[in-house]
């Protein structure tokens, strides 16, 4: 199984809050609302996306790649971290 599949409840929840997101930029923009307001929704709507490609990348790492008990010649634990730190700062 999966990590998505395991976390989907988790993974569609966020999903959906993003949708609510989305759907508030058009609501926005139907009601020509103030460039402001639109590019904060935006701003809200895509921390929302990198946080949730954050935790599927970060899930996708150590379930597929430093999982020691599945992979024994899996990849540096300690390098992998740092990966996931710069992962983590980049999708901010």
């Amino acid at each position: 199984m999966t990590h998505t599949v395991r976390h989907k409840q988790k993974l569609l929840a966020r999903v959906k809050r993003i949708r609510g997101q989305v759907e508030a930029i058009e609501r926005a923009l139907e009601a020509e609302a103030g460039c402001e307001k639109v590019m904060h929704l935006i701003a809200g709507a895509r921390g929302a996306i990198a946080g949730l490609m954050s935790e599927v990348i970060e899930d996708h790492v150590r379930t597929h790649l430093v999982d020691a008990a599945r992979h024994p010649n899996a990849l540096n634990g300690e390098a992998a971290e740092q990966l996931l730190d710069v992962v983590r700062t980049y999708l901010r």
